[in-house]
């Protein structure tokens, strides 16, 4: 480790990177060129401290306009770091209740639709390019239920974008109560999962009514610990930077979070920040989030542990559970939080750190070079669907009641058990096993969700990872198709116990969905990984303790 904090001094990297110097991360002209037009987070704080105000006295105008919701419509960095706020702090008695849409899922969008009363409800929709697919569609209907409302809908609707996008158009057409833009300065030149502390991140937590002045100033302090004024070896960013990659490089490439409860909801931003960042080229590091906790003894030699805490709120089991892994020789970071505003800090060290471990691992952390694979394989389903009426049908390899599984596999299995067993029977030192789920989000299903986790866990010993789709899409999954093999993938589809449509398109919420799963289904087989498709048909809540069980058949 500490040879490569000296590579990186020697270097000049963090003077370098201040400078955007693109050439810490590659050669190609092309790709510089971007990078150069990806690097606003290093100053974004600076830039908001004098948009405070305006953000307040934003957040006092829908408070008088009597809103007392707020839904933000995103995807991936757009609606992230607004979810950590929310589930982080909660609403401010000066604020308005926040909630965060990121699914096509309909049963979610009917959730959200009926979690409090339309006409009390601000809309924001909030994508960097303003072409989001999941995006438009969610806008398309609450736009269309507030006009159902009488009055002007888009006075129920704000716009977060970067200048110029067919967002900002739209939103100038319809009239919207407001546009916050991304321009020269204030975040047009970051990437989303680099926008935490931009107008993606500070939008809503104004509406939250949290302290943003308290929550940027952290950011800068951060960020001036972390920069090219610091002495290399105290740099708290640099050696983080330096520990992902370097140990991801000795094969413990597999960043396991361990949060309290209060804090949890932070390792969703920063899995999409790692795996999408780092996970090209055959390399990456995978994180690993909300794994239930294991025996210190039973986890294998490819982790490398991050515990976050609260100081005035620790966590004393979760501690001994680290001191443990520590004692067993597990590489081990320790992070005490003076509160949850610090959270404003630890985004803007991780972003750092993060290209840090890119210019290591020689790749580009502000690429997303694989995610646009699934998506043209949706989009030509979708084609598909608006000319047949239907999505194309696929012929299982095995079926045992109302589970159905799909993939490739020779020779073909019979039974359920034994494709399960056919594609675990492909593990080799140093996999993990991801289930990419696209069942609808209910207690009873998450609950179930994770005892099948836990049960894969405790018997093979090995990482493991769950992903909500099509949230994924926009995070993991770069990694997943553009990192280093070494994952078995376990996708799940059920069927659709309600739909709706999407105005203005011919197919359904529940249809786009399908097509989502099944562009990722066959982006992934293109690329030979690990997969297999899961259907499940009837309730999922019921029919996944029976998958449960035929997988521990199968192990």
């Amino acid at each position: 480790m500490r040879a490569a904090v000296d590579r990186l001094a020697g270097e000049r990297f963090l003077e370098r990177c201040w400078r955007k110097d693109a050439g810490l991360w590659t050669q190609d002209a092309a790709e510089q060129r971007d990078i150069r037009q990806r690097l606003g987070w290093l100053t974004i704080a600076d830039a908001m401290r004098g948009r405070v105000e305006e953000l307040r006295r934003f957040a006092e105008e829908i408070k008088e306009a009597r809103f007392t919701h707020a839904l933000l419509l995103g995807m991936g960095g757009s609606s992230l770091f607004p979810d950590v706020c929310r589930l982080t702090f909660g609403a401010a008695p000066s604020g308005v209740d926040v909630g965060v849409l990121d699914s096509t899922d309909p049963a979610a969008v009917r959730t959200f639709e009926c979690r409090a009363p339309l006409d009390r409800t601000l809309a924001v929709i909030s994508s960097k390019s303003g072409t989001t697919a999941e995006v438009s569609a969610l806008t398309a209907y609450f736009y269309e239920r507030f006009k159902s409302l009488g009055g002007h809908p888009g006075q129920r609707c704000i716009a977060v974008t970067d200048a110029g996008t067919p967002l900002e158009q739209q939103a100038r057409e319809l009239q919207f109560r407001r546009v916050f833009l991304l321009g020269p300065g204030t975040g047009q030149d970051i990437g989303g999962r680099f926008s935490a502390l931009s107008y993606f991140g500070l939008v809503p937590a104004a509406l939250l009514g949290l302290r943003l002045d308290t929550l940027i100033e952290r950011g800068r302090q951060m960020l001036a610990r972390c920069g090219p004024a610091s002495p290399a070896h105290d740099n708290p960013a640099l050696r983080l930077g330096a520990a992902l990659a370097v140990l991801a490089e000795a094969g413990r490439d597999k960043v396991t979070f361990l949060f309290p409860a209060a804090l949890s909801s932070f390792g969703a931003w920063l899995e999409q920040l790692i795996a999408e960042s780092t996970g090209k080229q055959g390399k990456g590091v995978a994180p690993v989030v909300g794994e239930p906790l294991l025996e210190p003894a039973r986890y294998s030699p490819d982790r490398f542990f991050v515990e976050l805490q609260l100081s005035g709120e620790p966590d004393s089991g979760l501690d001994r559970h680290v001191g443990a892994l520590s004692d067993l020789g597990h590489p081990v970071v320790r992070i005490r939080l003076q509160d949850r505003y610090d959270l404003g800090g630890e985004s803007m060290k991780w972003a750092l750190a993060t290209t840090v471990a890119g210019g290591l691992l020689g790749v580009n952390p502000f690429s997303e070079p694989n995610v646009r694979e699934s998506k043209h394989l949706t989009k030509t389903l979708l084609e598909q669907y608006a000319r047949e009426r239907r999505l194309p049908e696929r012929t299982p390899l095995a079926v045992d009641g109302p589970i159905a599984v799909y993939g490739a596999a020779s020779p073909s299995p019979r039974t359920v058990p034994a494709a399960l067993s056919a594609l675990l029977g492909l593990r080799v030192r140093g996999d993990y096993l991801a289930f990419l789920s696209f069942l609808p989000r209910t207690a009873a299903v998450d609950a179930a969700l994770g005892a099948l986790r836990s049960a894969v866990a405790r018997r093979l010993g090995i990482a493991t990872l769950l992903e909500i789709g099509p949230r994924y899409l926009h995070s993991t999954g770069q990694l997943y198709k553009g990192g280093r093999d070494a994952g078995l993938f376990l996708l799940l589809t059920a069927d659709e116990c309600l739909d709706l449509a999407i105005p203005g398109e011919p197919f359904t919420f529940g249809v786009l969905k399908a097509a989502q799963a099944l562009g990722d289904f066959d982006a992934m087989q293109q690329k030979s990984r690990r997969i297999l498709r899961v259907h499940l048909g009837g309730r999922p809540e019921d029919a996944l303790p029976q998958l449960q069980r035929l997988l521990e058949e199968a192990l």
